[in-house]
């Protein structure tokens, strides 16, 4: 579990990213920055539930797919939303496509209304579960 270090790197991404919403979301320095933090959290996220996997002994753990472990993890965790993760999967693959102010508005929404609160739980989930062992490390 000593891999786990990254889910401190998670965590303070994380207050960086819940910072977004007090932000001025017209300006498009400040919604570029948002989706960058995304894609950085994104990374962070899939990469602990890839050490999480492990930790629990799940083969699926070998794998270096983020769409596998995704998988996986939706089958061992309960606070894993399927379709959220793999949207924001998809999101993360498709977001070198956004060209225009507008599709960028609509993926920091996004990020916002639905990713940052998919990551809150993560880390919630993930602090309940696994307490003993982050406190050890």
């Amino acid at each position: 579990m000593q891999n786990l270090r990254k889910f401190d790197n998670f965590i303070s991404n994380l207050n960086v990213l819940e910072k977004a919403e007090n932000e001025d979301l017209n300006n498009e320095f400040v919604i570029s920055g948002i989706i960058v933090k995304f894609f950085i959290q994104f990374e962070f996220s899939w990469k602990v539930l890839k050490e999480l996997l492990c930790y629990e002994g799940k083969s699926a753990a070998n794998s270096g797919s983020p769409r596998e472990i995704l998988k996986a993890a939706y089958s061992v965790y309960d606070f894993i939303d399927e379709d959220i993760w793999l949207d924001m999967l998809k999101t993360r693959n498709d977001m070198t496509h956004i060209y225009d102010g507008e599709a960028a508005k609509r993926l920091a929404d996004m990020i916002l209304g639905k990713y940052i609160p998919a990551f809150k739980i993560m880390a919630e989930k993930i602090m309940e579960k696994y307490r003993d062992i982050l406190d050890a490390i």
